[in-house]
């Protein structure tokens, strides 16, 4: 896991920041997904300002810094150590001239915000939450079937991007191919994106690169999905051992988490789509709590009770 720094965190639109001073700290990089409002820790009278948070100072921090003057604002500036990654002022509320000086014989960045304390808090978490978050990038393509995440591996010219192509002609939906950034957030779901330098984009043997955005509409694309299921493409083989009743459900490892796994053989004349179309399907209903393996079996450890039953009449 890398660090944010916080000409990135800068950059975020969302965010509405602009920088009032100390640019040249813009390389700060920030670590964690907790931000921090000092509020009562300005007065020293509670422990627990973490120099490695984002410091947020709302109107109640900024009047009462005004307030102070000597000895009491410096313990109270003090505490803002030159370790803190960045300070934001909210409101568009103007930084006191202690805190301007602060910060600039430190080097902190000193950013401000027009967003209330409360929206931005929750922004600031929201984004280095995804940023942050444990990752990893597979080798495949990511589809939104009928709501669920389905994310196809195999080998390189197996038929995913073709599988994928079929499947956004039905009117499901692209979210990466090729280069699929997987992320796990607290405490165990994973989600699945673009790499940002491919997005919307289908590698097709024989075509070539197709933008889905542009051919198919915005309704054809996601730019993030839950990742449910994990279905390997794999070459037809008649000697192979593949799944044919569904009783022994398997899973496969990614980032920590057990995601339900599908072998799917891949031969001349088999449509891979209507596959896939029909785990999603299936996936649907093993969450509402059906499934029909182990309805299977209910029903034939019945016949047999009621067999035996009939036996010993």
């Amino acid at each position: 896991m890398t660090g944010v720094t916080v000409a990135e965190i800068l950059e975020e639109k969302t965010l509405g920041l602009k920088c009032l001073a100390v640019e040249q700290g813009l390389d700060r990089e920030v670590w964690t997904a907790q931000v921090q409002k000092p509020g009562l820790l300005l007065t020293g009278l509670m422990e627990g300002l973490y120099n490695d948070r984002v410091q947020v100072l709302g109107v109640a921090e900024i009047a009462y810094l005004k307030s102070l003057s000597g000895a009491d604002l410096d313990s109270a500036l003090d505490l803002l150590e030159k370790d803190v990654p960045a300070i934001v002022v909210t409101r568009d509320l103007p930084a006191p001239e202690p805190i301007m000086q602060h910060v600039k014989k430190h080097g902190i960045p000193l950013l401000g915000t027009s967003q209330t304390s409360t929206v931005f808090l929750e922004a600031l978490t929201n984004f280095l939450e995804v940023r942050l978050a444990p990752s990893v990038m597979l080798h495949g393509v990511l589809v939104d079937v009928l709501g669920i995440g389905i994310f196809m591996k195999g080998k390189s010219g197996i038929g995913k991007s073709e599988c994928a192509l079929e499947l956004i002609s039905r009117g499901y939906r692209l979210v990466a191919d090729d280069a699929v950034v997987i992320k796990r957030m607290y405490p165990a779901t994973l989600f699945g994106m673009a790499s940002a330098r491919i997005p919307y984009h289908l590698e097709v043997r024989g075509v070539g690169i197709v933008n889905i955005k542009d051919l198919f509409g915005i309704t054809a694309i996601r730019e993030k999905k839950q990742l449910d299921i994990v279905i390997e493409l794999v070459a037809w083989d008649p000697k192979g051992d593949y799944e044919r009743l569904g009783f022994d459900e398997k899973t496969c490892d990614v980032l920590g988490v057990d995601v339900p796994y599908l072998k799917v053989p891949v031969s001349p004349g088999r449509s891979v789509a209507v596959l896939v179309e029909v785990a999603a399907r299936n996936q649907i209903l093993k969450i509402m709590g059906y499934g029909p393996s182990k309805e299977l079996i209910q029903g034939l450890t019945l016949m047999d009770e009621k067999k035996t039953e009939r036996k010993k009449i």
